[in-house]
């Protein structure tokens, strides 16, 4: 993925021609596999194929993908995949990104039974399959998850499963999904909790300070798509971030996990 996030790359996905390959099923919302005329793959969701939801504003999904790769970009942690918009898509305007191709094999988040945890790894939830066997829901002690734990609390993710967190061919890690995000009411379902009320590592506590200052004298990339109360909501939840230095804990009053976790 190095040559994938240069900035050439990055105008080559906004202004190169792409032919859609196939869809990709499961996915909630329209979601088409491409290829850009460079070679490279990349994802496509058109605007017009996104799934209504009740709790966000008909036709922001798309955008939002866009204003977390743009809060990612500042904070420096470079964890979600180049992400742009296109007016001139196939199906319609929507966003654009580059496609990872996942290392099944290095999975840094699983459900396994208690005797199969990784040496090191965390454990967000204990739980038993149909049968009544014991499983765990854990994740990997690993900075990078750590940081997007910390992107995951900006954002207010509603919906960081498991299958959203990739490791590529090259040791990589990627987060990917992010339309169900930066809402005004909180919403954070994640199965990241590893971390939870643990002090967030100085260097993400420093890429939030800078976030903060950028937030204070306005982001147009980011405030493109999103309205005035959800911009607000940004900012305080980056401001309590800053106050108590923690990451947050779930909360008794939503799913604090998304379901399902893969």
């Amino acid at each position: 993925m190095s040559d994938a996030t240069s900035p050439a790359a990055l105008e080559a996905l906004r202004s190169c021609a792409f032919d859609v390959e196939g869809r990709v099923f499961g996915a909630s919302n329209a979601t088409l596999r491409c290829t850009l005329e460079t070679g490279t793959a990349i994802v496509y969701k058109p605007q017009r194929g996104e799934r209504p939801l009740w709790d966000f504003p008909e036709g922001t999904l798309t955008g939002r993908e866009i204003a977390c790769f743009e809060i990612d970009r500042i904070l420096g942690f470079g964890l979600i995949p180049p992400t742009v918009w296109r007016d001139d898509g196939p199906a319609g305007a929507g966003m654009i990104q580059i496609w990872v191709a996942e290392d099944d094999e290095a999975r840094l988040v699983d459900v396994v039974p208690p005797d199969e945890v990784p040496r090191g790894w965390l454990t967000v939830l204990r739980a038993s399959d149909g049968l009544g066997n014991p499983l765990m829901l854990v994740h990997a002690d690993d900075g990078r998850l750590q940081q997007m734990a910390v992107l995951d609390a900006v954002s207010n993710n509603g919906d960081r499963k498991g299958g959203h967190v990739i490791t590529d061919v090259l040791g990589g890690v990627w987060g990917v999904d992010h339309g169900v995000t930066l809402s005004v009411e909180p919403k954070l379902r994640t199965v990241l909790w590893g971390w939870a009320e643990q002090s967030i590592a100085p260097e993400s506590l420093s890429a939030l300070e800078t976030l903060d200052e950028r937030l204070a004298d306005g982001l147009p990339e980011v405030e493109r798509w999103l309205n005035r109360g959800e911009v607000r909501a940004l900012r305080g939840r980056v401001a309590e971030l800053l106050r108590t230095g923690r990451l947050p804990s779930p909360s008794s009053d939503w799913p604090a996990i998304p379901w399902p976790v893969f």
